[in-house]
């Protein structure tokens, strides 16, 4: 039997490979076959990294000797040798993902350095400046991510540094200035490691290789890919590829292009540099970079290769790419390409126009938008008048658009912290790092100082739609004082300021927003969604003002109307809370007729607002003290106002004290205790749709949905209650409306038992959030304080309640259609969770073979790519 291969050449691997060699690895070795000027090297696979995990976080044996293997045939390849003394091999070690992760993971350069390398790298270039700059980085470096050295020690030496030659940047230190700093920089290692720094080329790659594994599993990265849905079990691959320079004076440099504006979608390069720099200093925005066109002045031959290549790489991949590029004593490499991370308005741009450029078809561009990325589109921005009477502040680079308001923060936990209390927050940086990303989840925006369009902020802020003006070098950030200045008037930490993401401006306060207006690319795309998918989709809402705004997202139709949500504004409480106390089924319906109309009224507004689409009706579902009020004060006032004494509010209040209200006297056992609601209910309903459909000429369908049901004779018992009413109603009216009556699966045992229940049931939605909760044996909102633990010991990779678990709560799905449609073939069938508006739940229930997802106003669009996206990947037979 063939052993197994786990480290590929660039030139052995392509694109197709993406899994293996993960995204930057199998890029790598398509652009080699393109013939692009690649450093060569090789990737170690995705696999090696879950083995590495399998075997207790040690890399096998085997896979080290097909490194050093590898290692041997770039020597040839280069011509030069790892470790040598006449001809030295440097190589970088860089995390590959076959999803882009952005910042999360570490790398290392120069790796292969050491006392005795560094000098006939001196010698060879003839520019000691150049060599010990990169020894210095390269002991940073190793230190920080290999062996855990916090990166801020060596930055504090070399600041000291800095002041005490009186200069501001690391390109003013000269030859002996970086030697003596490798020597306070190893001194300091030694001191906190208590070891000398390694020196032997082959265990520094090995252990590099190793921490890019065990960076695979930091608590960033699995913040980010819990953020977007990427799984563990992926791993990450690991490229070891040749150094190419760029810190070798003023003919070298290095950059990050994007081949369109990732902000708007604007066709044309986007693309910065630094000359007499590294990569890292690009990203992490320690010097303001320049423009491409000025490389366009300084080295017209390596712009025009530079531009054709871009050109070349983007024609090849089919979307805006996002490069790494050096260029080392006047000749050009590019490091790497990927499809760039992008805001949602230049997502639909570019897939737009790819589409009338002949280059992709409308079911290629669908999935080229992130569908989460488009609930960004739908939120407010500054209104125009409130702008014009705000003062600037500050300007920075409008890095990630949106508009932001909140309150200044200058630590991640502090924005973390705020946040959880409740708090809308901006947070304010020097510059980010990837240790930022729980504080950057956390705020409305975030304000760096230094760093260019391409920074860390930059990238990670468009990949989360969130708002960022990086580069804003009017401020001055005292991070020990928690404030900044901007001249002489001082910002702390907890003022309020405001910033566009869209121009780079900074204002003190906060200024009113304006809710978007959709047209344009984001119409076109949505329309070709609407073509391609099978699933519908509709919102969760319970008034007219939610339905027309739904609606306004493309809603095809309520999935779930909840009718308790229309009890508790001021003037309705106290007709529900009258029925509530009532002691008899006289008061009752005394009380119910109160709120008869005020139901009814609330439905003919739904159905005008939803002109014939479909409505699901949830009857009344919560325990009924979330009704009442808890607090004796409170209770004293209300028994005041309702005309009964304290003492007996007070009882009826404790009476309906439950031990376990999720799992009470709630849903259909209301109607069982308390017919009448029942019949109130659906009075409400089929009245208001006769008087819609006279008025209107609208043919409305009602769909009464009879919640928590676990045994199909409940539901029956509920059901025979509507069907009496209403048939009485309609024979009353001389109206022909149909209705339906069906239930919400939304107990396992309901979902067990699906057969026996569709015999009742002319349709199902699926109710995700008591389903899980059910399911899994906790309640949504006690599990957020253990499900942190659950994540950092890898028991879950995600919240149950966000992404729909598909192995236990999916089986029951699955099982549940199955068996309805056994016993009732034209059943509906549709899910009302919180998942309605996930883009993988929704791509399971395609799967499943649903007919509609239901979710919030504003996760429409959201669903509606899902949905496409899912017919592009598993197409349902039309």
């Amino acid at each position: 039997m063939e052993n197994k291969k786990y480290v590929y050449l660039f030139s052995e691997g392509n694109a197709s490979m993406k899994n293996l060699l993960g995204g930057k690895g199998a890029n790598l070795a398509e652009m080699t076959t393109l013939g692009i000027p690649v450093p060569q090297g090789f990737t170690v696979t995705t696999e090696a990294c879950n083995k590495y995990y399998e075997d207790g976080q040690l890399i096998a044996s085997e896979i080290v000797s097909e490194i050093h293997s590898k290692m041997a045939d770039l020597e040839k390849i280069t011509g030069k040798k790892f470790g040598s003394l006449e001809n030295p091999l440097l190589v970088s070690v860089r995390s590959g993902a076959r999803a882009s992760m952005p910042g999360m993971m570490d790398t290392i350069l120069n790796l292969g350095l050491n006392d005795e390398t560094v000098e006939v790298m001196a010698k060879l270039t003839n520019n000691p400046r150049f060599a010990y700059d990169s020894y210095r980085r390269f002991i940073q470096m190793f230190a920080d991510v290999v062996m855990g050295v916090e990166k801020r020690n060596f930055e504090n030496i070399m600041d000291n540094m800095k002041e005490a030659k009186g200069v501001k940047f690391d390109t003013e230190l000269d030859a002996n200035d970086l030697k003596k700093l490798v020597v306070q920089f190893k001194e300091f290692y030694k001191e906190d490691k208590g070891a000398e720094f390694p020196s032997d080329p082959t265990s520094q790659l090995i252990e590099s290789i190793t921490a890019v594994f065990r960076s695979w599993d930091n608590p960033r990265a699995n913040v980010y890919r819990r953020l977007n849905d990427i799984p563990g079990s992926w791993g990450t691959a690991v490229s070891v590829q040749e150094m190419v320079f760029g810190n070798k004076g003023d003919t070298s440099g290095t950059g990050v292009a994007f081949s369109r504006n990732p902000s708007t979608g604007e066709k044309g390069i986007y693309a910065e540099y630094l000359m007499n720099a590294q990569g890292e200093d690009v990203v992490a925005g320690i010097r303001t970079p320049q423009d491409i066109s000025q490389l366009h002045k300084d080295m017209p031959k390596v712009y025009s290769e530079f531009m054709a290549i871009v050109n070349t790489l983007e024609t090849h991949y089919k979307d805006m790419q996002d490069m790494e590029f050096t260029i080392e004593d006047g000749k050009l490499y590019f490091l790497q390409t990927r499809n760039g991370k992008r805001t949602a308005q230049a997502a639909l741009k570019i897939a737009v126009e790819l589409v009338e450029d002949g280059m992709l078809t409308k079911e290629q561009a669908m999935m080229k938008v992130d569908p989460k990325q488009l609930d960004t589109l739908l939120h407010p921005n500054f209104d125009i008048e409130e702008l014009k009477n705000s003062k600037v502040i500050a300007k920075g680079l409008p890095a990630s658009p949106g508009a932001a308001c909140g309150k200044v923060c200058f630590t991640a936990e502090d924005a973390k912290a705020r946040h959880e209390a409740g708090e809308k927050v901006v947070l304010v940086r020097l510059e980010t790092s990837p240790e930022d990303i729980e504080g950057m989840i956390a705020s409305e925006g975030i304000l760096t100082v230094r760093g260019g369009m391409t920074s860390h902020a930059a990238v990670v802020a468009r990949g989360m739609g969130t708002c960022c003006v990086a580069g804003c070098g009017d401020i001055k950030v005292n991070e020990k004082e928690k404030n900044f200045k901007i001249g002489e008037i001082t910002y702390n930490e907890g003022d309020f300021i405001s910033m566009d993401g869209s121009t780079g401006n900074v204002y003190a306060g906060l200024i009113k927003t304006v809710e978007p207006e959709i047209s344009g690319y984001f119409e076109t795309f949505m329309g070709w969604a609407d073509e391609i998918r099978s699933l519908k989709v509709r919102t969760n809402a319970d008034t007219p003002k939610d339905t027309a705004q739904a609606v306004k997202y493309g809603a095809e139709g309520i999935g779930l109307c909840r009718t308790e949500h229309m009890f508790f504004d001021a003037d309705r409480i106290m007709g529900i809370r009258e029925m509530i106390v009532a002691k008899d089924e006289a008061k009752r319906r005394v009380a119910l007729e109160k709120l008869l109309p005020m139901q009814r009224e609330d439905f003919i507004g739904i159905y005008e607002e939803l002109a014939q689409r479909p409505a699901t009706i949830r009857f009344l579902d919560p325990p009924l003290h979330e009704f009442l009020p808890h607090d004796d004060q409170d209770i004293k006032e209300l028994a005041i106002d309702m005309g009964i004494t304290f003492e007996e509010l007070k009882a009826t209040v404790e009476s309906l004290h439950e031990f376990n209200p999720m799992m009470g006297h709630r849903g259909c056992r209301l109607a069982v205790s308390y017919p009448e609601i029942a019949e109130m209910q659906t009075r409400a309903v089929i009245e208001a749709a006769i008087d819609v459909k006279t008025r209107k000429g609208y043919n409305i369908v009602p769909e009464i949905m009879i919640p928590l049901i676990g045994e199909v004779k409940e539901l029956k018992y509920v059901k025979d209650i509507v069907v009496r009413i209403a048939d009485q109603i309609i024979a009353e009216k001389g109206s022909d409306l149909k209705y339906m009556v069906g239930t919400m699966i939304e107990i396992p045992r309901a979902a067990l038992t699906a057969d026996e229940v569709a015999k009742e049931a002319e349709f199902f939605s699926f109710g995700t959030n008591d389903l899980t909760q059910m399911t899994f044996g906790f309640s949504r909102d006690d599990a957020a304080t253990f499900l942190k633990d659950y994540y950092e010991k890898k028991v879950y990779e995600f919240d149950p309640f966000q992404k729909l678990d598909q192995v236990g709560v999916g089986k029951l799905i699955k099982m549940a259609v199955e068996l309805g449609r056994k016993t009732r073939p034209n059943i509906k069938l549709g899910i009302c969770g919180e998942h309605g508006g996930d883009p993988s739940s929704v791509e399971f229930c395609h799967n499943v073979g649903l007919d509609y997802v239901s979710c919030s106003p504003f996760r429409v669009p959201v669903a509606r790519l899902a949905a496409a996206q899912a017919e592009v990947n598993n197409p349902r037979k039309k």
